[in-house]
């Protein structure tokens, strides 16, 4: 359909344009044969040759002004028209691109909302059915527990994206222990990536900071698990919370796939999905990186993507 649109917008630009061409062209012609009129005019008008060649001459000029006028004139509305088109041109593309965006959001939210139902379903359908052991019903039990807070996390990203969508979302900032927030959000939502030595802390004590203790904990949860969502071949992530220039700044560190210079602005907006094909097979809604974004502009802090050596991204927010 897209092809199919941009196909008839160019046919219909090159058709104005031509017309537009056209148009000049005759406007020149009409204004020459009437000079040529004139000249005539004069030339029957009086037998002095001198007063017929200073005649001539003027309307000459005459002509030589409206020419240059119509294509100045002519030329600066083609500019303008031509600058319309483009904005034109560019407004239906990103629309195109919003609206394509929208339907990968949707079919990705759609999957990540079965997966874990499913999961969860088949793990409690099994433990309703068959005489497990103590330990096989605490490891699907555990499985279900997981697969829910999956779930859970999902839907208070795209709960989150609603309310900074529709400007909904109000900042309550209070004095708090960011050292503390951090440790208890990775012990919470990551402790199987502490436990295997996947994810290591490194979170300096006593850190004060003033922000929102609701909001915060999602900053930290969509960092780590895009850090390890993109390292297919080393999941290892650190998370580094220290004192930088007097402020606080948290840094999530992997050694995955990296981004690319002329994507790392792109990354945060809304829906965006980076890299190759290999990279976008990946599991993602295209909305955490955004949420990231705005809860660092309502802290009015800075978030910066560098490239890790030798591979990987280093994500830095400083508050």
């Amino acid at each position: 359909m897209s092809k199919r649109i941009t196909l008839i917008f160019t046919g219909l630009v090159g058709y104005i344009v031509l017309q537009f061409l056209w148009w000049e062209v005759l406007l020149v012609r009409q204004s020459n044969a009437n000079i040529y009129n004139e000249q005539k005019i004069a030339a029957l008008s009086t037998t002095d040759p001198g007063i017929i060649t200073r005649d001539i001459a003027l309307l000459e000029q005459k002509k030589m002004k409206r020419v240059y006028m119509i294509v100045g004139e002519g030329s600066v509305f083609l500019l303008i028209l031509l600058f319309g088109i483009s904005l034109v041109r560019r407004s239906i593309r990103r629309e195109t691109e919003l609206a394509n965006q929208q339907k990968n959001f949707i079919l990705s939210v759609s999957h990540e909302l079965k997966t874990p139902i499913a999961a969860s379903k088949l793990q409690l359908q099994t433990l309703l059915k068959h005489e497990l052991e103590r330990s096989k019903q605490k490891q699907l039990l555990t499985n279900a527990l997981n697969e829910t807070e999956r779930l859970h996390k999902l839907v208070d990203n795209v709960l989150l994206a609603n309310q900074i969508e529709n400007d909904n979302l109000a900042l309550q900032k209070e004095s708090l222990d960011l050292s503390l927030l951090v440790q208890s959000t990775l012990s919470r939502y990551f402790q199987a990536q502490l436990d295997a030595g996947l994810l290591h802390a490194e979170i300096a004590p006593d850190i004060r900071y003033s922000g929102d203790k609701d909001l915060l904990p999602s900053v930290i949860i969509n960092l780590v698990e895009n850090a390890f969502k993109y390292s297919f071949e080393n999941p290892e992530v650190r998370v580094v919370l220290k004192m930088h220039n007097g402020r606080p700044l948290l840094e999530v560190r992997d050694r995955g796939c990296g981004i690319a210079a002329g994507e790392r602005q792109k990354i945060f907006e809304k829906f965006f999905r980076s890299g190759d094909e290999e990279t976008r097979k990946t599991k993602g809604t295209g909305i955490g990186l955004y949420i990231v974004k705005r809860i660092c502009d309502l802290h009015q802090a800075k978030i910066a993507v560098l490239g890790n050596q030798p591979k990987g991204s280093i994500f830095q927010v400083q508050f």
